[in-house]
Order: structure tokens, then C-alpha cells, then sequence
């Protein structure tokens, strides 16, 4: 797809005033220009000025100075009172905070942890079914990684046992095994959930619709999973067994719901099924579907307009050869910087062809078959030499060229090559074809969409399909933030539990992205998370003379980009536990 969207970030900043060192943050925009990448500071994301912390013993000053909070709530100027030894206070068992109590917030956000507990009920069990699903969803948000892992390991490292009033020991794999089985039973509950949560928390509109495709492969043999298929890989592991995932996002990127295929499942044919799925979800209305060109097929297209269903899809590159002289004629309309676009009649009553053109993406295009065509005649010249050096029979050449023309496919079109059978050897005969190299050249950066949509301009719909990275770009934060690949499960429900953990952590992901937006922090929650993530939670240690060790959990404090953070996502963070599960008042 052509085009950029600018992309907001937030870049800490220090500087000096009065000989003192100040700490701000600065929110950043990206935008593509004629000479590249160039950024510029949209605004100034200011500090909080400290706070001041002092003493705990405010009954020994007879009051507390203003901002001062107690290590001891509650406590009554009546009671008796010890002396404490300063010089052998400590700190011990640091565990991270920061991060679970984000990730709480944002459960508490969306209702999540509500839901949870209304729809999977509480029986017997020592760890209740919907608590053992936030731990695995936050667990998924923070450090992905195995059920093994987060009972051996994470678990023990982080607060959540005081977040969540589950100590690690009540923590193994085989109850998170389980938790995964209860949880996949609530499936498409969390999704109709959400999706009227999110639209009613952020005002989101659903009139639009992008459906995309990935796989994820496997590590085993995976013998006990019937969908656990070979097929085109997205993942560049043709090797390994995998599944298809198929995704419905909204506009803004945010999901509306996912199924599961077989590994071997095309996109052509899983169109239909979905479109079927999330209307039946969802009840029938009068939204767009935007697809990309792998998804259309003519009985596709048929299928959407049977039934009155509009739809903004990609067209086969092969199209393009079709339209070489509207390419040519100087009626573009521009959409935005480096990007035009143009509508073209069809043979189709009431579809409409939008032709389309990139600058930044025929510069791309132009510089990967260039280089492509290096490759091509570097890899010609030697198969040549090899031919004249000694005697090679024409039909390891034969293999040779086919393994070369599949490696450099963008170029190899470009030249006419042949082996000669020259009394048992072989010879090699290659040019390049000017002509055919000339044509394509026009042809880079453009591509073409179709549409039943009339009464709209070839510049909106071209703004609507754009969107469809959104999509993309949930595939992308599924698999490097989440971790999505590669699925260890050996079973089948085990799987699908798996993916559901995912989508559960990723509607946090995009919760805290919707909050940092409306704070002015761009598209910053992958930085955020990160930050505040290092905040711990420390036990203080408070020896008394001539008695016991007195032992408060508290929360180490933000350093000033925290602050300013936490300040502009109007979250309050606490500084002390008060008991196991619940948040003192005092705040920072």
C-alpha cells in the first residue's frame, strides 16, 4: 500500500535552569518529506515539581508536614510507640511494580476483570478461574513467555502476588493449564464484551471494517492438532506446521474479533466464513469492507454484492498492465504529499477502479528491482563462466537458472535467457530486454483498487484502505510485543487458548494506546509500558531498639519522566501497600 502515516512519539529531555537539572518531555512527530524522514516537536509535556518526602515519625514533630505520607495508616497518637534505629534501615526483596499495576489499571478500564468474574464462576478451586485469566493476560502484556515460566520465574519477580492476593506459591503451570482451558470456553462472550466496552469507553465507530490474514508456526511434530497444517508461510517457515489466523479490526486499528483456520487455508477462500461470523456476531448493517488484494476473488466479489455488501479491496499487480495510458495522462488528483489518485470506469455496473501513485513507494519499488537485477546478471555472468570453463550439462544449468530466477523474481522477467545443448554441453545465451525494463518503469508506485462505492471521492476511498496497516500492524504487535510465535501447545484447544491470551493482552495494549492519544503522548504505549515498568516495589526493613523488625511494602519514587507520565494519564499511583490486594490513598 502506498503512503505514510505520520506517527507520534515521546523523547525525554533535560535541561538546565538556575544550575539545577530538569527533566521534561517532548511530544515528536515523524513525517516523510521529498528528502526523507524529518521530525519535528509538536509540544512540551512540562514536569511536576517535586514532592517533598520526609520522616516517618510525624507524631515525634506533632503533625505531618503537607505531601508527607505515613508508613503506618491509620496509626493513633494514643498508641505506644518504638524507637527506630536508622542507621540499620534497609530495603530488601525488590519486585517489579510498576508494569502490573499499569497493566490492573487497564483491566479495570475495560471491565475486564468484572466480566471475568460474573462469567466464569467461582466454585472450590483455591485461585479463582477468572483471577488464574488475569494472570495470564498480564502476564502475556508484560514478559511474554511460558506457562513454566511465569510459575518458576516471572511470577516470583513482579508484585503481582500482592496485586492479584495470589502468592507465587498458588501459582504453577499446570493451574495456568488449566486457567487457559476455562478462559477459551468465554471467547466470543469477551469479544461482543469488548467491543461494546471499547466503543462506548473511546467513542469508536464500527462503520468500517479491515479484515487481514496471518499464520503462526509451530516448534513440534504436532500430531494432536488437526489444524496444525503446512501452507504459505507469512513467517518465513515453509518447515513448520501452522495456523491461520484471520482479524477484524475497526478503523483505528482497534479489534472486533479473530477465528482460527487451518494452516492450510487460503485467504480467498475464508472470506466469506468471516464476513458470515461477525455478522452473525454482530447483526447486519451497513458497513464497508476493506480488504487487500489477496483476499479478492471474482466469486468473492460476487458474494459482497449479492447481498448489498460494499467493499474498497486491492487489485493483482498483473491489472495495472491494463491501464498503461491512464498512467500516462496528467489528470492525478493529490491526496496528500507524494500520493495521487485518479478514478477509472469499469466493466462492472456500478464498480468504480481508483488508480493510485506513490512516490516514496515507486522509489522503493524502482530500487528493489534494481537491485534485484544486479543480482540477476552477477548470478548470469557466473553460470556463463562456469559453462566456459569446464564442460556442464544442460540440465544442471537448467536448475541453476531456476533456482536464480526464483531468488530475483522482481527482475528476472526482464531477460530473455537460454541454455543451448551443445553437443552435450551446455551453453548459456542471455540479454536484457530494454523494451519490457522501459514499460515497467512508469508502472512502479502505482497499483490499483476497486470499489462498489459511488458516491464517494477517489480520494476518500483511498484514505479508507490505507487504513488497513491497522490491521498489519496488530499482526506486528501479536508478534514481536506479544510473542505470538512460535505456539509450543501441542493441542488443539491448548492453541486456540494461546491466540485468545494474545488478543486479551493486545486489547490492553490498545487501551493504553487510546489513553496516551488522549493524553498527548502520541502513539507512545510500547515507551510508557517500558518506563513505568521499572518502578519497584521494595520491603522496608525497620529494625527498633530493644524490639522486632518492622516491615512496610513500598513503592520506590518516580523519577521525573514517570512523574510526568503518570501525571498527563491522570493515574495515581500509590506508595505503600496497606494490606494484600489493596491500594493505600496516598498517592504521588
Amino acid at each position: 500500500m502506498g503512503g505514510y502515516n505520520a506517527r507520534m512519539f515521546i523523547r525525554p529531555c533535560y535541561r538546565r535552569k538556575n544550575g539545577k537539572r530538569h527533566a521534561y518531555w517532548a511530544l515528536v512527530e515523524s513525517v516523510r518529506t521529498e528528502r526523507g524522514p524529518r521530525q519535528r516537536i509538536v509540544g512540551y509535556l512540562g514536569g511536576l515539581p517535586e514532592k517533598v518526602r520526609r520522616g516517618v515519625q510525624w507524631a515525634v514533630e506533632g503533625s505531618r508536614a503537607e505531601g508527607t505520607a505515613s508508613l503506618f495508616p491509620g496509626a493513633d497518637k494514643s498508641a505506644e510507640w518504638v524507637e527506630i534505629e536508622p542507621g540499620k534501615v534497609r530495603t530488601e526483596n525488590p519486585r517489579g511494580f510498576g508494569g502490573p499495576w499499569l497493566g490492573l489499571q487497564l483491566v479495570k478500564t475495560l471491565g475486564l476483570d468484572e466480566f471475568l468474574a460474573k462469567a466464569m464462576p467461582r466454585g472450590k478451586e483455591c485461585v479463582q478461574w477468572d483471577v488464574t485469566a488475569l494472570i495470564l493476560v498480564l502476564c502475556r502484556l508484560l514478559n511474554p513467555s511460558s506457562e513454566l515460566y511465569i510459575a518458576e520465574h516471572f511470577y516470583r519477580s513482579t508484585a503481582l502476588a500482592e496485586i492479584l492476593g495470589v502468592s507465587a506459591g498458588q501459582v504453577d503451570d499446570n493451574r495456568l493449564y488449566r486457567g487457559l482451558d476455562r478462559l477459551l470456553e468465554k471467547k466470543e462472550e469477551l469479544e461482543v464484551f469488548l467491543k461494546e466496552r471499547l466503543g462506548t469507553l473511546f467513542k469508536l465507530e464500527y462503520d468500517i471494517l479491515f479484515y487481514d490474514i496471518t499464520s503462526t508456526y509451530f516448534e513440534g511434530m504436532m500430531e494432536g492438532c488437526p489444524i496444525a497444517k503446512r501452507g504459505y508461510s507469512r513467517d518465513s517457515r515453509p518447515d513448520c506446521k501452522q495456523v491461520v489466523i484471520a482479524l477484524v479490526v475497526s478503523r483505528c486499528g482497534m479489534p472486533l474479533g479473530y477465528e482460527v483456520f487451518d494452516g492450510n487455508k487460503s485467504d480467498s477462500t475464508s472470506v466469506e466464513e468471516m464476513v458470515g461470523l461477525i455478522e452473525k456476531r454482530y447483526g447486519r448493517s451497513d458497513r464497508i469492507w476493506v480488504m487487500d488484494r489477496g483476499m479478492v476473488s471474482e466469486a468473492n466479489l460476487e458474494f459482497m454484492r449479492k447481498e448489498g455488501r460494499r467493499y474498497i479491496v486491492g487489485t493483482p499487480k498483473s491489472l495495472l498492465s491494463q491501464h498503461e495510458a491512464a498512467l500516462l495522462r496528467q489528470d492525478w488528483t493529490s491526496v496528500r504529499e507524494g500520493v495521487e489518485v485518479k478514478l477509472l470506469a469499469s466493466e462492472i455496473p456500478g464498480e468504480t477502479f481508483i488508480l493510485c501513485r506513490s512516490r516514496d513507494r515507486g522509489a522503493k519499488e524502482q530500487a528493489m528491482r534494481e537491485r534485484f537485477a544486479k543480482r540477476m546478471e552477477e548470478g548470469l555472468a557466473k553460470l556463463e563462466a562456469r559453462c566456459e570453463k569446464r564442460k556442464c550439462k544442460p540440465g544442471l544449468i537448467s536448475e541453476s537458472l531456476g533456482r536464480l530466477r526464483e531468488r530475483n523474481s522482481r527482475a528476472s522477467r526482464f531477460y530473455f535467457v537460454k541454455v543451448h545443448d551443445d553437443n552435450g554441453r551446455a551453453r548459456l545465451e542471455w540479454r536484457l530486454d530494454v523494451e519490457r525494463e522501459k514499460r515497467a518503469g512508469p508502472l512502479d508506485g502505482c497499483y490499483i483498487l476497486r470499489s462498489n462505492i459511488h458516491d464517494w471521492k477517489a480520494e476518500d476511498l483511498w484514505d479508507a484502505y490505507i487504513h488497513l496497516t491497522e490491521a498489519e500492524e496488530a499482526f506486528r504487535i501479536h508478534k514481536s510485543d506479544l510473542r505470538l510465535r512460535p505456539v509450543w501447545h501441542q493441542k488443539e484447544e491448548r492453541v486456540r487458548a494461546h491466540i485468545l491470551v494474545c488478543f486479551l493482552a493486545y486489547m490492553l495494549w490498545k487501551t493504553l494506546e487510546r489513553l496516551c492519544k488522549q493524553a498527548g503522548l502520541g502513539d507512545e504505549s510500547r515507551r510508557v509500558l517500558r518506563e513505568l515498568s521499572l518502578i519497584q516495589l521494595v520491603d522496608v526493613i525497620l529494625p527498633t531498639k530493644g524490639g522486632p523488625e518492622l516491615k512496610r511494602s513500598c513503592v520506590t519514587v518516580p523519577t521525573p519522566h514517570q512523574r510526568i507520565l503518570l501525571d498527563q494519564l491522570k493515574m495515581k499511583l500509590p506508595i505503600q501497600w496497606e494490606r494484600r490486594g489493596v491500594f493505600r490513598d496516598n498517592v504521588v
